[in-house]
Order: structure tokens, then C-alpha cells, then sequence
């Protein structure tokens, strides 16, 4: 009987008529990408960085990097998605997440991974500066993120972008190093 039942469900909902006035230009551009980075810029999953409170010039550089190549991410999914979005609502993508509030920040950092961060002075770049340099704030990031981040840098597997300083180098060889700046700066309110 609930097997019958079952097949009856399935047929029904198999049979619904599809909904021709559907139209996916009606929804913003920001909630494609949304389905990974919260509507609000604050991503579920540590694959996923948060975006809320990010800096606009950070947000618009990475998306045209991702359309032109110059950036890749693990499985793809960035470079499918940002060719969906037309020239003009880039600007829209990077209004609605750059001008949410920023994640709050999680975990519990240590003394030595505020220590490994300012040893490496990533914060002449990376802490309140950050609004004025286009530069991606760190801070309330997820932990995990920032780690595969550093670790890529480090690896060779993500560049650096024309103006920069090649970030590789300055990475720190120990992953354990990485990890405690990463959860650092998890820890840390964003500016």
C-alpha cells in the first residue's frame, strides 16, 4: 500500500505541468551566487567565503579574474557561475554583498597565531587598510577558507594579482603556523 502511494506521489508531481512564466532574469544577479555565499554574505560552509562587509574592489576584482581566466577555484563552480552574470550586474553583485554587515567572527584565536600574523605583517595590507587598498578584509573569515587559501598561496596553486606581492613567499611553511593564523583571524571582528 505505501508503495502504491508512493508511485501515485511520484507520478503526480512527474506530471506537473512545467511553469512557463518563470523567468530567472526577474531575480537579482546577487542570489546565483547567494546559493553558496548566503544571501547575506554569510556562507553555511567553510569551501564558501564570507562576503558580507567585504571590500567592493576585492569583491569586482576576484569576479573578473574568475571570467578571465585568472583565477580558478577546486571544482569549477565560480568560473559556470560568474559567466552567467552580464557586464552590468557585476557592479549590482558587488553593491549588495560589499554593503551587507559583516560575519561575526567565530572560534577561538590564540596569542600565537596573532603573533605568526603580525611576524608575517600581513596586516600593512590586510587589517583596516584593507578599505583603501582593494584588498580583501581577513578577519570573521572562515578559518577553513583562509587555511586552503594560505596553503594554495604557498603552494603555488593560486597567483597573485598585478599589484600585488606575491603572496606565496610570504607564506608561513608549517601548516600548523597557517592554521593558527587562520583561526586568528576567524576570531577577529572585521573593521
Amino acid at each position: 500500500m505505501a508503495l502504491r502511494a508512493a508511485f501515485l506521489l511520484v507520478a503526480l508531481c512527474g506530471a506537473a505541468p512545467a511553469r512557463a512564466d518563470f523567468d530567472a532574469e526577474a531575480f537579482p544577479p546577487y542570489e546565483r551566487c547567494a546559493l553558496c555565499h548566503g544571501l547575506f554574505g554569510v556562507s553555511a560552509n567553510a569551501c564558501f567565503p564570507n562576503l558580507g562587509g567585504q571590500e567592493p574592489v576585492y569583491i569586482d576584482t576576484q569576479i573578473r579574474a574568475f571570467l578571465d581566466g585568472d583565477r580558478h577555484n577546486d571544482g569549477g563552480q565560480m568560473v559556470d557561475i560568474v559567466t552567467e552574470l552580464k557586464p552590468e550586474e557585476i557592479p549590482v553583485v558587488v553593491e549588495w554583498f560589499s554593503t551587507q554587515a559583516p560575519p561575526a567572527p567565530s572560534g577561538d584565536g590564540s596569542a600565537a597565531g596573532q603573533a605568526a600574523f603580525a611576524a608575517l605583517n600581513c596586516g600593512t595590507c590586510h587589517d583596516a587598510a584593507a578599505r583603501y587598498m582593494g584588498v580583501p578584509h581577513l578577519t570573521s573569515q572562515h578559518a577553513g577558507y583562509l587555511e586552503k587559501q594560505m596553503k594554495d598561496f604557498r603552494d603555488g596553486r593560486r597567483g597573485t594579482h598585478v599589484g600585488c606581492l606575491p603572496h606565496g613567499p610570504m607564506m608561513p611553511e608549517s601548516d600548523a603556523d597557517i592554521a593558527a593564523i587562520a583561526a586568528y583571524l576567524a576570531s577577529v571582528p572585521r573593521p
